[in-house]
């Protein structure tokens, strides 16, 4: 999603290279601030999803981006509002790409069958994005209850949830009563805990769950055991 260089200045690029952060060119030029911002944004993200909020280092993110510090505070006003930032963010990745999946276009079992699929996929493909997660609930949500569009960038993922079953309803193919959240909530918990717990779980049952074999099964399990839940 993004483009990254390497920095040309060895100190930073050994900090960089011992946080695992990217190093991203910026401009620090304030007559393009969103090009600014978006590196901020990525190299945050990153940083963040890796040492959480307490073990960020805004000089960190600062080398990597080329800036300075003084130029992020002025952007996002402190550690705290760029990591509320960064959440922003990645929740309004996942939204934007889960529109483009045109979901009205398809029959009420094939949409849930792509919802989830994509779900799956996704987070198994952004492991930064459920790292963030866990340690926004680690922080008990106390900073995503500052922010002031949380709630409007997850509304149209419950409306498209609430659409889709409300026709399979119409159709007579899936049962009455259920909640668009609880089944929202559902999807997420079962793709979420195939990244957040792959460590531990894969130890703990001397199993490799991230074989290709290993993945695809899971993700038809979960997509099947969804759809069944919801079907009449």
């Amino acid at each position: 999603m993004d483009e990254t260089v390497h920095s040309q200045e060895a100190p930073a690029k050994a900090r960089v290279r011992k946080s695992k952060t990217p190093v991203v060119q910026t401009t620090t030029r304030t007559n393009d601030p969103a090009r600014t911002m978006a590196g901020i944004l990525e190299v945050a993200t990153a940083e963040f999803a890796e040492k959480g909020l307490s073990g960020a280092r805004i000089d960190e993110i600062a080398a990597a981006t080329r800036t300075s510090k003084r130029m992020i505070y002025y952007y996002f006003g402190s550690k705290e509002g760029l990591y509320l930032a960064v959440l922003e963010e990645s929740y309004r990745r996942m939204r934007s790409i889960e529109a483009e999946l045109h979901l009205e276009d398809l029959l009420p079992e094939d949409a849930l069958r792509r919802l989830v699929g994509f779900t799956f996929d996704h987070h198994h493909s952004n492991p930064g994005y459920i790292r963030l997660v866990m340690s926004e609930n680690m922080e008990r949500g106390t900073y995503l209850a500052q922010s002031k569009i949380i709630q409007q960038l997850n509304v149209p993922a419950i409306d498209a949830i609430r659409k889709l079953y409300e026709r399979g309803v119409a159709a007579g193919i899936f049962r009455t009563g259920l909640d668009p959240i609880d089944i929202h909530a559902s999807i997420s918990a079962l793709t979420f805990f195939n990244v957040s717990n792959q460590h531990t779980f894969g130890l703990i049952f001397k199993s490799d769950t991230q074989s290709g074999r290993a993945m695809t099964a899971r993700r038809d399990s979960i997509i099947e055991m969804i759809v069944r839940f919801v079907r009449k």
